[in-house]
């Protein structure tokens, strides 16, 4: 395969040694690697939308991943995906809360993280059908999501847990389920992605929001309006 053809990823990264371990997990697998040792030109180059996914450490020099990521979100949906240590719990839900579709916690082999990175990539792809609830119309083809006319902005995870309720609204999804469809991985036990992304949608949809049904204990439901 040509490599303008093969899928690119950033991947911000301070420690030399993850930096080029990574990298050649990821060359050897048909990726096209950049790696960058910093926040800021993480998120100058994040911003630019010229690669498919982007990887970011939460401690980088410079800027940190936190604050890349916030960069990043300002102008471009690009999947990103989250390093984080095994106990930053908080910087990990503060991270989906701001637009991450994923974190990897660290230490982490890089079969787990490549099988990461190709669910992220997966649940790009998306069907032709047009859905619609009331004022809610999702276009998964061209990724698009309004309410009232109005564009969403939603980032791909958002997008995709939206998708997933739409295509089956009247009916409750499991967080399992959703884990499943949306994240592209199990639900891991105590894991608040699903909630930390169902409440930014919320946020997004403004008064759409009364649309999703939290059924505690259960999952969620998009009623018919």
């Amino acid at each position: 395969m040509n490599a303008a053809d093969l899928p690119r990823v950033l991947v911000a990264e301070d420690d030399p040694a993850m930096g080029a371990l990574l990298r050649e997990y990821l060359e050897h697998n048909g990726f096209d690697v950049t790696v960058v040792e910093d926040g800021e030109t993480a998120a100058n180059l994040g911003a630019r939308g010229e690669h498919d996914l982007v990887v970011l450490d939460v401690l980088l020099p410079r800027r940190d991943g936190l604050a890349a990521l916030r960069e990043i979100r300002r102008s471009s949906h690009v999947p990103v995906i989250m390093l984080s240590g095994r106990g930053d719990e908080t910087d990990r839900v503060l991270g989906l809360e701001l637009g991450a579709d994923d974190y990897v916690a660290k230490p982490c082999t890089p079969r787990e993280f490549l099988a990461r990175v190709r669910a992220v990539l997966r649940r790009v792809t998306p069907d032709a059908e047009v859905y619609r609830a009331g004022a809610l119309v999702v276009s998964p083809a061209g990724r698009v999501a309004e309410w009232r006319g109005r564009p969403l902005g939603l980032t791909l995870t958002e997008f995709n847990l939206l998708a997933v309720l739409i295509r089956n609204i009247g009916r409750v999804v499991s967080k399992k389920r959703l884990s499943e469809l949306a994240l592209g991985r199990p639900l891991a036990p105590f894991d608040r992605a699903i909630d930390a992304h169902m409440s930014a949608l919320r946020h997004k949809l403004g008064d759409g929001a009364m649309l999703i049904h939290t059924v505690r204990g259960v999952g969620y439901q998009l009623a018919r309006e």
